[in-house]
């Protein structure tokens, strides 16, 4: 494991017992009281450590020697660990891995609301390596190194890691870092490509550049070299989301399918889409049996995106009714109900951070099952408007266990809701992303 060690104020004396693992994969012991942060260290180890930043709350510490090594450390396979900020837990066994999001979920569900879920769902799960579908990549030309830098950024810096490769991409970009940085290195702007934005999907590997100034012809030719041989479709970027186009080929399509749906989701390359193709099946399962539909149901769907719940729902249901506050994913979103002949869907477009009061999708409806999926920022705006509309079931899809046990205590505690069920969804093995789903009912 690479470590890069920054220039310390202490180092502390004595070795300390790391006592447990924080919500973003660091250990945590206590010295006199005060909580100190331990990159690099695992439960129950004994470690000595150095001191990164010390405040009058807590310090930020690294690990610098291992005196006893917790039984549940391993090799890390990337050999970017520890200096890359993309993984945070490589050195802990991936089934750990689980289980200390599986504890941080229900930690965070006890602290924040004093609640616990009657029943805890089995972890999601799928494979641990080269999962990953969409990233998006920084590009820096490095002077004093006399190449160019493609990957994420190191922990504690703004400048990317120095990586070759990089295990948690799916390996048709994952693999060929090095190959696309060659590449750019023979671009005429070499030093003005700031960042990749990558989409893979079943049909087409999609790479969009960022180019902070036109290309000649020859870079061109130079980008699309590269995607015949590695059969990628490129597209330039030189402004804003709105300025990408398709380089090559001349035609390019992305898009996914869910067989036990029979629906096929096709979406651009910077849409957002889940990032792990292998856990959203099962993660789509696990919410319609959640919601145990009927084609009775009506069902309001909030923070709906391009379609991926949508369309599986609307396929058992009398009608479903999908708000998103991304007008272009709304209009992907009634593309792909049109491709998949679906006509039991309403889409609207709404910003679900302000007031919804007397928007026609909630004037004079019903809905008797709700399914939401917010961003990191959580659905607090719209907790007293969900239970103002007195679903039955609630199935909430949260990526911050935080924001969900916040928002949980509002719908147990304010609104006579029950939390059911909850449980983890590994969509981000090897980093402290905590994925999850919880069941409320009235």
């Amino acid at each position: 494991m690479q470590q890069r060690h920054f220039k310390t104020k202490d180092i502390y004396p004595d070795p300390v017992r790391i006592e447990g693992l924080s919500h973003d994969g660091r250990g945590v012991t206590h010295i006199d009281g005060k909580a100190i942060f331990v990159e690099g260290a695992l439960p129950n180890e004994l470690v000595k450590m150095s001191a990164l930043k010390q405040t009058r709350q807590y310090d930020d510490a690294i690990v610098d020697e291992i005196l006893e090594e917790s039984p549940e450390r391993v090799q890390p396979k990337c050999a970017a660990f520890g200096v890359c900020g993309g993984c945070a837990l490589q050195h802990l066994a991936h089934e750990h891995q689980i289980s200390y999001k599986q504890q941080s979920l229900l930690d965070n569900f006890s602290k924040m609301g004093k609640l616990a879920p009657l029943n805890i769902l089995d972890p999601i799960q799928s494979q641990a390596w080269e999962y990953r579908f969409k990233a998006r990549l920084g590009v820096k030309y490095v002077k004093a190194k006399k190449r160019i830098y493609i990957g994420f950024r190191e922990k504690h810096s703004r400048y990317l890691a120095n990586m070759d490769a990089c295990e948690v991409l799916d390996s048709r970009i994952g693999k060929n870092l090095d190959v696309i940085a060659e590449a750019i290195g023979k671009l005429s702007c070499f030093n003005k490509i700031a960042q990749i934005e990558v989409a893979f999907s079943e049909t087409a590997s999609a790479l969009v550049f960022r180019n902070l100034v036109e290309l000649t012809d020859e870079d061109k030719q130079i980008l699309i070299d590269l995607a015949k041989d590695k059969d990628f479709h490129i597209y330039l970027q030189p402004k804003g989301p709105k300025t990408v186009s398709l380089l090559y080929p001349s035609e390019s399509e992305l898009s996914y399918t869910l067989p036990d749906y029979d629906v096929k989701l096709v979406h651009i390359a910077t849409d957002f889409t889940q990032v792990n193709p292998y856990i959203n099946p099962l993660m789509i399962k696990q919410a319609l049996d959640l919601l145990e539909l009927n084609d009775n149901d009506t069902i309001l769907e909030l923070y709906s995106g391009i379609g991926n719940f949508t369309l599986p729902i609307a396929r058992s249901v009398k009608s479903i009714v999908a708000v998103e506050g991304e007008k272009s994913l709304v209009d992907r979103a009634n593309d792909n109900a049109l491709r998949n002949a679906i006509s039991n869907v309403e889409y609207h477009v709404a910003n679900l951070m302000e007031d919804t009061q007397g928007l026609p999708w909630l004037r004079d409806k019903t809905y008797n099952k709700i399914l939401l999926d917010p961003p990191r920022s959580g659905a607090k705006e719209m907790i007293d408007t969900i239970a103002s509309l007195n679903p039955e079931r609630i199935v909430y899809v949260s990526c911050n266990p935080a924001t969900l046990a916040r928002d949980a205590e509002m719908l147990v505690n304010n609104h006579g809701y029950k939390l059911i069920k909850a449980g983890v969804i590994d969509m981000f093995p090897h980093t402290a992303h905590v994925e999850s789903m919880a069941l409320f009912i009235k």
